[in-house]
């Protein structure tokens, strides 16, 4: 009990020497230590600098901008190595038969005659000298047009594909745990720097080897331009601006995926031969635009806090501060005061290897991995030739189908709801079809194929609606669950794991898409292993983003229904009985974690026999999980 400040110093000792002696061997955390401010700074840091303010607001854009650039990037495929309508001018051979091998788009043959088709069976590989090949996506030549990369040569385009997403995969994981280590504007810089150099070598590649391996490291610098970017855009938002500062940039990114196209048919009226290669260069030069972010675009204040880089962050603090027009010097909350009695720590640094002592959260992300893998084309890509538009259209519809859902059930609520749909749509195209070509329209054997191909293509683009919400939320769950100091390296493992969803799409073309119904069955078995796995994680809406691995591991399952007014839940229901152990309130990793009680009390603690369970706020801690440093709730 303290000593109100009315009361004389004699009456406040007497009054602090009749105090009963602390129980369990330990003083309270109140009088050993005053709460940390730092660790908190959604709670703390940022209020005191003032919230969502000005400077936050800029550099947020400054976020959205590349996001465009980053959408042509990822989209360039389409056009570079796109397939081309083929007609053979001059067969091999003069009157034989031969087919079109792994050319799939419309093919026509003339032996001599303008319009003579050549006949052709099926069984042979292509036997012609001469291709005139004609693209449809706006270019008068690409990747596959100049080096003639049809029949035989057909399997370098998917290889070339290929080697753009393994690009991708591995920049996601090893950029990730880069930025853990050394910050997110290293790797911002690094990422750009060195994607204006492959980004512009792969225009003047002179053959499709060279032009694979370039798009390899392409793809890797996006991968860690991509995730610098989304975690650093988080990382300054407050709760409440956290999902539609996110959903903004993916509405620039889906704009790019729109623009694309136009862009194409700009290059297509340069006067060049390779006008791919104009594109490309089109594609690249406005990254050039991010080079003045080595000196504008700062390094995140959260990761320096959680990394106790105690010296940058006080110069940061005071920064933020003077662009937001508040006074620090009269702060009351004692931001700064705290800050200076921590500068003597040496900065700590956290890699994602140590998520695997967890006890919850690595179990939320292999969740979300999963999910993340839900790829959005591989439901679609084998049932129906979608254009492009079709794609693009239903990423927009997935933008704008996110932001009422997740404002009005949440980012757990809302995930489930996708994954639901996505599953549903899977079943039903492996049951219902089935159920309409064998039960019924037996006869009419012609309306029965144009049933199943319309249902199989409402079906698929519902599977490819909903897919693409689900890898899209898991990122952004992830991201937000993931503490601050291996957040990086978190987010990596789900971008990389959605990396490994896309690979379906090319394998499946490079083998003609045979095994696609095992593949189908894997997905929606996927699916629904998924649905229940969503229910363990937490709802990390309107709440502050964990710092530290004890802050995201007590990150746990809110329960589904809320307890009802005057409904018992505690163990301990007597009054008294809540008095009696109300000291006794944390585990010793988190006494240890937020600087509250010394070694000597945890040491106490945990000598505690391991019959004995603590009551704290309605959860009870069993001695056992005491001991192991993580406490669990029963």
């Amino acid at each position: 009990m303290a000593a109100g400040p009315e009361r004389p110093v004699a009456e406040a000792q007497r009054q602090d020497r009749e105090q009963p002696p602390p129980e369990n061997g330990f003083m309270p955390l109140e009088q050993t230590q005053a709460p940390r401010l730092l660790p908190h700074v959604d709670v703390s840091v940022l209020p005191s600098l003032g919230g969502f303010g000005k400077h936050q607001k800029q550099l947020v854009v400054l976020t959205w901008i590349p996001a465009l650039f980053i959408g042509f990037s990822q989209f360039s495929d389409y056009f570079l190595l796109a397939q081309p309508k083929g007609t053979c001018v001059q067969p091999l051979v003069n009157g034989s038969n031969w087919t079109v091998g792994s050319l799939k788009l419309p093919v026509t043959a003339t032996n001599g005659d303008i319009g003579k088709p050549v006949p052709y069976s099926g069984g042979m590989e292509c036997e012609c000298k001469e291709w005139k090949l004609e693209l449809q996506t706006g270019l008068s030549q690409n990747v596959v047009t100049k080096w003639n990369l049809v029949c035989d040569s057909a399997w370098k385009v998917h290889i070339a594909k290929f080697s753009f997403l393994v690009g991708s995969i591995f920049g996601y994981l090893v950029m990730g745990v880069v930025a853990d280590w050394f910050g997110r504007q290293p790797v911002l810089i690094v990422s750009v720097l060195f994607m204006l150099v492959f980004g512009l070598s792969v225009a003047f590649s002179f053959n499709v080897t060279m032009f694979s391996t370039l798009r390899f490291f392409e793809g890797f610098c996006l991968a860690g331009l991509t995730l610098s970017l989304y975690v650093l855009r988080i990382e300054l938002c407050l709760p409440g601006w956290r999902f539609s500062m996110t959903m903004v940039a993916s509405f620039l990114m889906v704009g790019g995926q729109l623009v694309m196209p136009g862009v194409a048919a700009l290059c297509r009226d340069w006067p060049v031969q390779d006008d791919w290669q104009v594109l490309q260069i089109m594609i690249i030069c406005p990254f050039i635009l991010m080079l003045p972010y080595i000196w504008i675009f700062p390094e995140s204040l959260r990761w320096l806090l959680a990394t106790q880089h105690y010296r940058c962050s006080k110069a940061m603090m005071l920064r933020i501060a003077r662009k937001n027009q508040v006074d620090m010097t009269t702060e009351p909350s004692g931001i700064l005061a705290e800050l200076e009695n921590e500068l003597h720590k040496k900065p700590k640094r956290t890699c994602i290897i140590k998520m695997t002592s967890t006890r919850n959260f690595w179990k939320n992300i292999v969740v979300l991995c999963v999910n993340s893998m839900m790829d959005p084309e591989a439901p679609v890509s084998a049932m129906f030739n979608a254009d492009y538009y079709t794609m693009a259209g239903i990423a927009v519809a997935t933008c704008l189908a996110l932001c009422p859902a997740v404002a009005f059930m949440g980012r757990r609520g809302g995930l489930l709801t996708f994954m639901i749909i996505t599953a549903l749509a899977s079943l039903l195209q492996l049951g219902l079809l089935n159920l309409i070509g064998k039960y019924s329209l037996r006869h009419d054997t012609v309306l029965r194929d144009t049933l199943n191909r319309k249902f199989s293509v409402a079906f698929s683009i519902i599977g490819m609606f909903s897919s693409h919400a689900v890898s899209t939320l898991s990122i952004f769950f992830c991201a937000e669950i993931t503490p601050t100091v291996i957040r990086g390296g978190g987010l990596g493992l789900v971008l990389a794991s959605a990396g490994f969803g896309m690979l379906t799409a090319p394998i499946m073309e490079l083998h003609n898409q045979k095994g696609y119904f095992l593949h189908h069955m894997i997905f929606a078995a996927c699916t629904l292993l998924c649905i229940i796995c969503l229910l363990l994680l937490p709802e990390p809406r309107n709440q502050p983003l964990p710092e530290s691995l004890v802050d995201g591991e007590s990150y746990t399952r809110q329960p589904l229904l809320t307890h009802r007014p005057g409904e018992q839940h505690l163990l301990l229901t007597k009054p008294g009985d809540r008095d009696l152990y109300s000291r006794v309130h944390d585990t010793p990793l988190r006494l240890t974690a937020t600087g509250g009680a010394t070694a000597a009390a945890a040491t106490a603690l945990a000598a505690v026999p391991t019959s004995y369970a603590y009551a704290t706020g309605g959860e009870v801690i069993s001695n056992s999980m005491v001991v192991n440093g993580v406490g669990g709730s029963l």
